[in-house]
């Protein structure tokens, strides 16, 4: 479930700027100003005031920066222990200045924010509690105290029961809305969706409603999300380190191409799809681009990888793979991996780590990010040649099966103009100069390609022979 994180040191006199304003503003005669949000299952309007700028507090649940808040663990401790204290805020505002894919440079569209701010002023209001909480407006308050040149803040007013609860879905609702000006991150998104299926246990066509997808989309995002996960519980070391979700931040598409291929390969065989899934799943985590990945089928592991990567990278450690897995809280077993995919993942595995300690930074000794950099680098080798050769060995293949694939597509015409012929007797609208016309040119090309076909095949088959003896290739060569 979401977290509480309970109340500001400084709530009970936010609270009490919160109601002065909200008098004075319904004491005035004019038109107040309101905002439209979801609340528990409505829509209700709340006032929009002007409240200090200092005084706000950014939203230490906000989805925005969930993924990025591991970026420097201790940090990360601090702000769960003290949301509020000088240290967490500082923290929360730098994660929403930076670019959720490439966390060590600044976010350009927070800087386009900033212009905004400065040229146009705030043209919509921001959204908290009466305990002086961001709901909603967490990066435009960072952007406009960035600026120093305003001190309040235009903010819509939840009602004072407002819970934590509340606050979750509130900040999505209106995070979610299609005209969005800055869209969660990739991985933020897929933890949104999480929460609201495995936590808040709702209804997948609920959330794809409310994330405007579609089902397919939503169970695509599970799917990724489980093989993330899967993939740091892998990549932690005897040291602790290990990779994070923001690590995968730019693999949006790749990963999305991951689970089409992978549900069509397993259609046909679960251990073909497993060896593919933990190759490209390698060839992610080593930021190949997409038109790399898309080189890696199951049997590139056997084919290419295994002729390019060190002997000590495909070691499995000795250790037999079980024969069966329990499933916990079943007391059932169901049959494990085969002995190839567990070869394929302790592949994987190694690169885990070792990407894990290069994420780890100084948190790492010299000699541990030596010998890491190391592993990655022979990976990175093997992976490259191993590509290259598929992609060779693919394009020879395509070529193989051009003249082939171009007789087929022609045969489908063919068999389409078969049923134009008939349909036209009912009407008497066939054009017949113009399709006996097309039938000489039809014979014209067939006895090229009985010429072209004699020259590069020496022994001609079935088909072959009766081309050649249908179009008298002798006749037309003269």
């Amino acid at each position: 479930m979401f977290t509480d994180f309970g109340t500001p040191p400084n709530a009970a006199a936010f609270r009490s700027i919160v109601e002065t304003r909200l008098k004075d503003q319904r004491d005035n005669a004019g038109v107040a100003e309101t905002l439209t949000v979801e609340w528990r299952g409505a829509s209700l309007h709340v006032e929009v005031i002007d409240v200090p700028l200092k005084a706000l507090f950014y939203n230490p649940g906000t989805h925005r920066i969930r993924a990025q808040r591991s970026l420097i663990p201790k940090l990360d401790g601090e702000l769960t222990a003290d949301p509020w204290s000088s240290e967490s805020q500082d923290y929360l505002k730098h994660l929403l200045t930076i670019r959720p894919s490439e966390p060590d440079h600044r976010d350009p569209a927070f800087d386009e924010l900033k212009e905004s701010l400065a040229e146009h002023k705030q043209i919509e209001p921001g959204l908290i509690t009466r305990d002086g909480i961001l709901v909603n407006g967490n990066t435009r308050c960072a952007a406009l105290r960035e600026l120093n040149s305003a001190t309040h803040m235009r903010v819509a007013v939840l009602p004072a029961s407002c819970t934590w609860g509340d606050i979750n879905d509130v900040e999505l609702s209106l995070q979610l809305r299609p005209d969005t000006r800055r869209d969660y991150s990739y991985i933020n998104r897929l933890l949104a969706i999480d929460e609201q299926r495995g936590q808040l246990n709702r209804d997948l066509a609920a959330i794809a409603k409310s994330f405007h997808t579609t089902v397919s989309a939503c169970e695509r995002d599970q799917w990724v999300l489980a093989q993330l996960r899967d993939l740091i519980e892998r990549s932690v070391t005897d040291e602790g380190a290990s990779l994070r979700l923001m690590d995968f931040e730019g693999a949006q598409e790749k990963l999305a191409e991951l689970y089409r291929a992978y549900d069509k390969e397993h259609g046909k065989s679960k251990e073909r799809a497993d060896l593919m899934k933990e190759a490209r799943l390698s060839a992610i985590t080593l930021d190949f681009s997409k038109t790399d990945v898309r080189n890696i089928n199951a049997d590139f592991l056997s084919n290419y990888l295994e002729s390019t990567l060190p002997q000590q990278y495909r070691e499995d450690g000795g250790a037999a793979a079980p024969s069966s897995v329990s499933i916990p809280g079943l007391n059932r077993n169901v049959k494990a991996a085969g002995p190839n995919v567990s070869a394929a993942r302790a592949i994987t595995n190694k690169l885990l780590k070792a990407k894990a300690v290069e994420a780890a930074g100084d948190a790492a000794t010299p000699a541990q990010s030596s010998a890491a950099s190391t592993i990655v680098d022979s990976y990175k080798k093997a992976f490259e040649t191993a590509i290259d050769s598929a992609d060779r060995d693919e394009r020879l293949r395509k070529k193989r099966r051009a003249a082939p694939d171009r007789v087929s597509d022609a045969c489908k015409h063919l068999e389409q103009s078969i049923t134009d012929v008939v349909m036209s007797r009912g009407n008497s609208s066939l054009d017949e100069g113009a399709f006996d016309d097309s039938l000489e040119q039809l014979r014209g090309v067939l006895a090229k390609l009985a010429v072209e076909a004699q020259r590069s095949i020496d022994l001609p088959g079935n088909g072959l022979a009766w081309l050649i003896g249908a179009v008298e290739p002798k006749q037309a060569q003269q």
